[in-house]
C-alpha cells in the first residue's frame, strides 16, 4: 500500500501539489473548499499512518478523542468556574500522553510507545495546551468542534510544525484571501519550495548524509585513541550544527509553502539565526514558533507567578530563575538524555549571562560598531555550535558507550 512520509521524496511532492490543485482554483476565485481542504488532510495523514504504521493512526484517533474531550470539557467549566487547580489538572491530562512518551523508552514501556505514540504527537500537543491557556485567559470562549478539528489535524504541519495558534488559524481558515493576497501568498510559496528543496535535497544531503557520518566515525574512533578528544570532534560539531539548521529549516519552508498554497499563512520557523548577535537574539530566530510558545506559555507565565507569590525580590533573580526553567523544560521536552537536559541548561545559563552583559553593556555606555557586532555574531554561532555538540549525542557515544 502506497505510504507518503511529508517532504521525503519528489512522489510527495508531485502528489501533493495535484491534489492541491482545486483547492488553489478555489482560493484563486475567492471559494474556500473546506470539505475538500479537510479531505486532502484526511487523505494524506491516513496515507501517513498506513501500512505498517497503522498502530500510529490508531494512537493518532485515541490521542484526538482525548483531546477534543480534554478542551471541549474545559472550555465548558470555564464559562461558569475559574479554579486554579482545574486549570493544572487539565494541562496535565492534555501533556500526559507526551510524557509517557517521553518516559517509556527510559523505563522500557515498549506498550506505552505502541499504544500512545505517533509522529507529531509533540506539536499536536503544543497546539492543545496552547489553546487550554488561552481558555483559561479568556482569550478562546467558545469550542468550535470543526475548527478544533481543523486546526489540530491540518496536514501541512502535523509531523514537525512549525507550531501555528488556534486564533490566528482561524482567522485565516473562516474566509478566503483576496485574489492578489493568494496570488502574493502563490508567489511565496514557489520561492519557500525552492528554497526548501536546495536546503533540505542538496545542502542537508552533503552535509547529513555526505560527509557526516564520516566524520562523526572519525570523531569517535580517535577520540577513543587519544582519550576522549580530537579536533575531529569539532569538525562535527560545524557539520552536525549546520546540517541541523539545514535540514529542518527546509522541512519547514515545505510546510510553509503548502500551507500557502492552502491559503492559510503558516508562521515561519527560522530567521537568519546564525546572523544573531546574542543568545537571545538566536531565540528570536531559531525555531521561532516553538521559542515563542515557550515564550508565551512557559516563560511569562512563571515570571507572572514567581512575581505573584512573592518567591523573589529582585526582578533579575525572577527572569533569571525563569530563563533556567524554562529551557529545562525544553531540554526534557526533547527526550529524557543527559545531553538534551544538558543543552537545556546551557542555554539557560547561557541566556543569563547574556541578560548580564546586556545590563552592563547598557549602564556602562560600552560602544558597539561593525566590527563589535561582527564579533558578537562569531561569539554567537561558536557558542550555539558548542550547544548543538551537546545536543547531538556524540559526546555520550564518546565519553559512555565505549
Amino acid at each position: 500500500m502506497l505510504n507518503l512520509q511529508p517532504y521525503a521524496d519528489p512522489q510527495y511532492f508531485i502528489i501533493l501539489l495535484l491534489a492541491l490543485v482545486p483547492l488553489a482554483i478555489g482560493l484563486y476565485f475567492g471559494k474556500r473548499l473546506a470539505w475538500y481542504e479537510v479531505l486532502v488532510s484526511l487523505v494524506f495523514i491516513f496515507l501517513m499512518f498506513d501500512g505498517k504504521k497503522y498502530h500510529e493512526g490508531i494512537a493518532l484517533i485515541t490521542y484526538m478523542i482525548w483531546q477534543w474531550l480534554l478542551v471541549w470539557s474545559y472550555t465548558l467549566y470555564r464559562k461558569k468556574y475559574n479554579q486554579t487547580w482545574v486549570f493544572y489538572v487539565t494541562t496535565i491530562l492534555a501533556i500526559l500522553p507526551l510524557v509517557l512518551i517521553k518516559i517509556a523508552p527510559v523505563v522500557h514501556w515498549l506498550q506505552v510507545t505502541t499504544l500512545l505514540g505517533f509522529m507529531g504527537i509533540s506539536y499536536l500537543t503544543f497546539r492543545s495546551v496552547g489553546m487550554v491557556m488561552e481558555i483559561r485567559d479568556g482569550s478562546i470562549q467558545e469550542f468550535n468542534p470543526w475548527l478544533f478539528l481543523r486546526f489540530m489535524l491540518f496536514m501541512p504541519t502535523i509531523s514537525s510544525g512549525p507550531i501555528d495558534r488556534y486564533r490566528r488559524f482561524v482567522t485565516d481558515v473562516e474566509k478566503a484571501p483576496t485574489r492578489d493576497k493568494y496570488l502574493d501568498m502563490l508567489g511565496k510559496s514557489v520561492k519557500y519550495l525552492f528554497i526548501g528543496f536546495l536546503y533540505k535535497f542538496i545542502v542537508s544531503h552533503v552535509l547529513g548524509t555526505v560527509l557526516m557520518p564520516n566524520v562523526e566515525r572519525m570523531a569517535i574512533i580517535s577520540a577513543h585513541a587519544q582519550g576522549g578528544w580530537s579536533w575531529w570532534i569539532v569538525a562535527y560539531m560545524y557539520i552536525y550544527g549546520l546540517n541541523l539548521f539545514f535540514d529542518f529549516a527546509g522541512y519547514s519552508m515545505f510546510a510553509v509553502a503548502t500551507g500557502y498554497v492552502m491559503g492559510i499563512e503558516v508562521p515561519m520557523n527560522f530567521n537568519l539565526p546564525f546572523l544573531s548577535k546574542n543568545l537571545k537574539e538566536f531565540w528570536n530566530r531559531w525555531h521561532m514558533t516553538l521559542s515563542f510558545w515557550f515564550r508565551d506559555f512557559v516563560f511569562m507565565r512563571l515570571v507572572f507567578l514567581m512575581m505573584k507569590k512573592k518567591w523573589f525580590k529582585s526582578r533579575v533573580t525572577t527572569s533569571n530563575v525563569a530563563y533556567i526553567i524554562n529551557m529545562l523544560i525544553m531540554g526534557f521536552w526533547h527526550g529524557l538524555k543527559w545531553y538534551y537536559i544538558a543543552y537545556g541548561l546551557f542555554h539557560g545559563i547561557g541566556l543569563v549571562i547574556n541578560d548580564v552583559w546586556l545590563r552592563y553593556k547598557k549602564k556602562h555606555h560600552v560602544p558597539h560598531n561593525k566590527f563589535t557586532n561582527a564579533l558578537a555574531i562569531v561569539i554567537t554561532f561558536n557558542v550555539v555550535m558548542v550547544s548543538f555538540l551537546l545536543f547531538s549525542g556524540l559526546l555520550d557515544k564518546i565519553w559512555f558507550q565505549r
